[in-house]
């Protein structure tokens, strides 16, 4: 399965336009081969540079979804749960949806992770990332990831 996006390369800048010195709408993601068998896909994004890259302390979650049809091959720009016919998970603002690259200081990595699953998950009430993660235990069958580069006053 690879994750990627046309609007950076893996390991790249993330453009101003997805993070909160910009629209803070999510970038457009592409999906490819989906394993047999899938029958829902997760993302979660995540910051674990979090507050300094020089001294992480915590994990910064940006985004939860899952429960996303197989048959998902592309996230529109400004993604949101109800056009991808998934369902939202709490990100670290304690809040659903998207909340983009926000750095306090120096150049954070940011982590898109694609799960895909042999299940489907049902209603788990907006669960934080670790919720998720315990529910699709043992039922991973693939898992991909895109990395995005950004610090504020980047173009």
């Amino acid at each position: 399965m690879k994750l990627s996006s046309p609007a950076f390369q893996d390991q790249g800048s993330i453009p101003r336009k997805y993070t909160c010195e910009g629209a803070d709408v999510s970038p457009p993601l592409a999906i490819e081969d989906i394993p047999a068998g899938t029958r829902s896909l997760a993302l979660i994004v995540d910051d674990p540079d979090a507050p300094d890259p020089a001294a992480p302390k915590m994990t910064w979650v940006h985004w939860v979804l899952y429960d996303l049809p197989p048959e998902t091959f592309d996230f529109p720009e400004g993604a949101v749960s109800s056009v991808l016919q998934a369902l939202d998970g709490l990100n670290d603002w304690k809040r659903t949806g998207y909340g983009g690259p926000c750095p306090p200081i120096g150049r954070h990595r940011y982590y898109f992770k694609l799960f895909a699953l042999d299940t489907r998950l049902g209603d788990l009430h907006r669960p934080t990332s670790a919720q998720l993660q315990r529910a699709f235990t043992g039922h991973l069958l693939a898992e991909a990831q895109l990395v995005g580069l950004y610090a504020k006053g980047q173009p």
